[in-house]
């Protein structure tokens, strides 16, 4: 198993904390959806850019807020 150096781990994460977070307010899941079209413009769905994964977070992040915080709707109503 990989080991992490935690010094240099906090350092690149302090420069992050802004971008990537649990969205725990209707704010915050606007900030991230924001994020996310915008790493939508400039990766599309080129899987070898270096942010692409960061995308996929971000989209992991949004979709388990909504399935928290959104009912569904019931299409046969």
């Amino acid at each position: 198993m990989p080991t992490i150096d935690l010094q240099k781990t906090e350092q690149a994460w302090s420069n992050l904390t802004d971008v990537v977070f649990i969205p725990h307010t209707e704010e915050d899941y606007n900030t991230l959806c924001g994020m996310l079209n915008n790493l939508i413009d400039e990766v599309g769905e080129n899987e070898a850019h270096t942010l692409a994964s960061l995308m996929e977070i971000i989209g992991v992040l949004i979709e388990q807020y909504e399935t928290e915080n959104i009912p569904e709707l019931d299409i046969n109503e």
